[in-house]
């Protein structure tokens, strides 16, 4: 029997790899689709002997063919982390306009149903706590983060004007700050960062006093919020986050206890536009995905550490 194919986007990337994993143990034909500016083949080579997984070194800001049905498209491409978009400002602008256009009509073409990955960072610095979907954010247009912010901002404009206009499936996910293995080490993450430091022995670097927080899922139950969005009869946007939140300063205080390190912590000016606060309001994704994170931090950080461990002690 012929397997249903899944295009994944930024498939090489650190939430697209996992996604692989999840679509191939779920018995999918996987293509991920990636141009390798941030992902890496290190992340799936353990999936290219499989005859149900295909990659395609591919920029889905230019025009994207693949032969053959789809079932679903998920569309992860994209540079996701402060240190990328600022040194990537119009590509990451182009994947998340062009791309996203070049896959609703995939999409659309296909008769697939999309998902694409929204972000936390469309509420911005956020003048209402926790963050809920009907909250439209406190965005600077113009500032450092905006290429990032907007993008994600257009990408799901467009997805619904395509759910509206054209009746194509489409579901949005907004992804609050996830961990685990296959993080990249320099990819200016807090996590990444404190983590690789610690280990290193040296100083943690926190910017402002280190009060604003963040919440951290693990990658398994992101994914698995991913999924149950997919399959869902929801199109409007859904929050995927694990609401427990952690200044920054507790959170490195943590990482170094973790890690029996030596570390101490060193200060730095806070980023301009930096969100003081992040925690999501995942009442929606409970109430029509009946999903809510399992894994507690120090379970999820436990086999992250050891993937970092490899990394930085070889």
């Amino acid at each position: 029997m012929k397997k249903e194919r899944v295009l994944i986007t930024g498939g090489a990337g650190f939430l697209g790899s996992h996604l692989s994993d999840r679509f191939l143990k779920e018995g999918y034909h996987v293509i991920a689709m990636d141009n390798l500016i941030t992902g890496s083949l290190d992340n799936i080579e353990h999936l290219m002997p499989s005859p149900d997984f295909e990659f395609y070194h591919h920029d889905v800001s230019k025009f994207v063919h693949v032969p053959g049905d789809l079932k679903y498209i998920l569309h992860f491409a994209s540079p996701a982390s402060p240190i990328d978009y600022l040194k990537m400002p119009i590509q990451t602008l182009k994947v998340g306009s062009l791309g996203t256009h070049n896959l609703l009509g995939l999409a659309l073409a296909k008769k697939a149903r999309i998902l694409v990955a929204s972000t936390s960072e469309v509420y911005g610095d956020p003048l209402i706590h926790p963050q809920t979907e009907d909250y439209w954010g406190n965005v600077n247009p113009v500032g450092p983060r905006g290429v990032y912010d907007e993008a994600k901002r257009f990408q799901e404009a467009m997805t619904m004007a395509y759910h509206t206009y054209h009746g194509v499936e489409t579901r949005i996910v907004r992804i609050f700050n996830t961990y685990g293995p296959r993080m990249r080490l320099e990819d200016g993450r807090v996590l990444p960062a404190f983590i690789s430091q610690a280990l290193r022995g040296e100083e943690l670097s926190v910017f402002g006093e280190g009060s604003q927080t963040r919440s951290f899922c693990y990658v398994d139950d992101l994914v698995e919020g991913i999924y149950r969005l997919l399959l869902s009869d929801c199109a409007d946007p859904v929050n995927v986050g694990n609401p427990e939140e952690i200044t920054i300063r507790e959170f490195a205080e943590e990482i170094i206890r973790l890690t029996d390190s030596k570390s101490t912590l060193s200060f730095h000016p806070l980023p301009k536009d930096d969100p003081k606060q992040r925690r999501p309001d995942i009442s929606k994704a409970k109430e029509v995905l009946g999903w809510e994170p399992k894994y507690k931090r120090a379970e999820g950080l436990l086999p992250t550490l050891e993937y970092f461990k490899k990394k930085v002690l070889g």
